[in-house]
């Protein structure tokens, strides 16, 4: 079994991760697991055997690597500002808003790995991010500027409390961006799309090699 610890969740990942520059932001660095890494063949079942849940943190999804793109290329979104990365996974998004110069991210996911995960990708990139574990969603929106989230449509009860919480903090005066390359439940009504992408991935994880993906804000 791992260690639930930060030390032993830190020396998981970096034993079964090795440093990548993910395709579409290739001025960040991430601990990713990929076929010559040990993470990248486990079964749910083994995973499960070792005490680890579904390791989302170590791969760069197509709905963050947009999001991320996107705040590099528009840095004025963040700079400055207050800003959420929620379900923030490898912490992809989180860095790139501290690269494009956020005031301060909070990088936030109910699973404890995606903090030393973070913990080790922000240091590697030269930033630093808060992180929590606590679920988001149990209350509204923190006070902050921008809400980011990537990848978050999979499946569709969270989906739609996702969603909702996510108006919620709109209505608030938080602006809202989301990065997503097409999942079943993501509801296009009512957005706004920013951007479009062909972000490179893999087959492994995606149903192509080249996914389009969109980042999309929820209007005033």
């Amino acid at each position: 079994m791992i260690a639930q610890t930060p030390e032993g969740r830190r020396a998981f990942i970096l034993e079964n991760t090795r440093r990548q520059v993910p395709p579409h932001t290739p001025e960040l660095v991430l601990h990713l697991a990929d076929e010559i890494t040990p993470i990248w063949r486990m079964t749910e079942e083994a995973l499960s055997e070792i005490g680890l849940p579904p390791p989302f943190w170590a791969f760069a999804w197509a709905g963050g690597q947009a999001l991320a793109r996107y705040v590099l290329d528009q840095p004025e979104v963040v700079a400055g500002k207050r800003v959420i990365d929620f379900a923030s996974g490898s912490g992809i998004v989180g860095i790139a808003a501290m690269k494009a110069g956020a005031a301060r991210v909070l990088a936030a996911d109910i699973d404890g790995f995606c903090g030393a995960a973070l913990e080790l990708n922000a240091a590697a990139n030269g930033v630093a991010c808060d992180f929590t574990d606590a679920d988001l969603l149990d209350a509204p929106p923190p006070a902050c500027d921008v809400i980011l989230a990537g990848d978050i449509c999979y499946e569709k009860p969270l989906a739609e409390k996702v969603m909702a919480w996510l108006a919620a903090g709109r209505a608030a005066g938080t602006m809202v961006l989301i990065g997503d390359p097409g999942r079943s439940y993501f509801p296009r009504g009512g957005l706004v799309k920013l951007a479009e992408y062909q972000v490179p991935t893999t087959r492994e994880l995606e149903d192509m090699e080249v996914k389009k993906t969109a980042v999309w804000t929820l209007p005033g």
